[in-house]
């Protein structure tokens, strides 16, 4: 995923709680936050299999190529750290860090005319990104609100490739013993962002009675939640994930700096684990729907895609640790 628009839905889900408590501290905020979402830990490490799907793609509109992946799996490592905090704690400055390594293993390959093509090699590819955040919160017409600025920098082994940025806004529409609803806005400074400001929605219901929550983010997921066993939490239902990385490519009909993009749908079972009061592992199991994968320029919106790429929906699961001293 796009490291700006992660930190952005992570802080709008967490805002969902923290929204609860009238003047809770930007410290309760965080824990909240980091309680939400492993990859918003001090340490965090993921490592993700996916199934083998077919595909087939198209180059500038033209059919190029249908295949299988054999073999795709991801190893992503997430640091963030407090850089600063104001005494009134209500303002915080964090940086972030982002590594993955992601890895593609194929099977037969057949060109636009149906002529198997010579084996393929397993192709690798590394994606870093780091980020400066700052979160201010306080309160508007009696109701809490947050504020949030984010710059971030992304690349590959190479080299930095670009730079963006975003700002947001939210506030709390309703908030009852039960229900909590909120909205916001997101504003991007990026030339490749296809709709520059956005409005985005949050929705968490805990049913009378009951352990189960319902916890609905407007354009990220929809979960239902509970305890399970004495320190852990399962969580059923769809998440929307993307993911990125560069390309470097030297051919005939590509030639410079390129960003694939892929937008899918991962549904399934979450299940949450406290190892200690420090350590907490996840592991997660379902289905994986892509929805697109394009290659466009560096810099260029999705819409202007150069590269096409259609597969089946395939099987996943994904195992990770974190660890979260403060």
């Amino acid at each position: 995923m796009k490291l700006q628009i992660l930190l952005f839905l992570l802080l709008l889900s967490a805002f969902t709680c923290f929204s609860q408590e009238k003047g809770t501290p930007i410290n309760t905020f965080g824990k909240i936050v980091t309680d939400k979402f492993p990859s918003t830990r001090t340490f965090d490490l993921q490592y993700e299999q996916l199934g083998p799907a077919n595909y087939s793609s198209k180059l500038f509109g033209e059919d190029l190529e249908r295949g299988r992946f054999e073999n795709h799996n991801r190893l992503k490592l997430a640091v963030n750290l407090p850089i600063y905090k104001s005494q009134s704690q209500r303002f915080a400055l964090t940086g972030s860090f982002r590594y993955k390594y992601e890895s593609f293993g194929f099977g037969p390959i057949y060109d636009a005319n149906e002529n198997l093509t010579p084996p393929r090699p397993t192709q690798d590819f590394h994606y870093l990104a780091a980020a400066v955040t700052a979160t201010y919160i306080t309160t508007l017409f009696n109701k809490p609100v947050i504020y949030n600025a984010t710059v971030s920098v992304d690349g590959n082994q190479e080299n930095v490739q670009r730079i963006k940025g975003f700002g947001t806004a939210s506030l709390v529409l309703k908030r009852t013993a039960n229900t909590t609803i909120t909205i916001g806005l997101l504003g991007m400074i990026d030339p490749s962002s296809i709709v520059p400001i956005a409005p985005l929605f949050t929705y968490n219901h805990r049913f009378q009675d009951s352990k189960w929550d319902i916890d609905v983010i407007i354009p990220k997921s929809i979960l239902l939640r509970r305890e399970l066993l004495e320190n852990g939490r399962i969580s059923i239902g769809t998440e929307l994930f993307t993911e990125n990385f560069y390309l470097n490519l030297k051919t005939s009909q590509l030639n410079g700096i390129y960003e694939l993009n892929s937008l899918s749908l991962q549904s399934g079972v979450t299940y949450e684990y406290r190892l200690d009061k420090k350590i907490i592992s996840t592991f997660k199991a379902g289905i994986n729907n892509v929805v697109s994968t394009r290659i466009t320029e560096r810099g260029e919106r999705t819409d202007k895609y150069i590269y096409d790429n259609k597969q089946d929906a395939q099987a996943y699961f994904r195992f990770g640790i974190s660890y979260n001293p403060f």
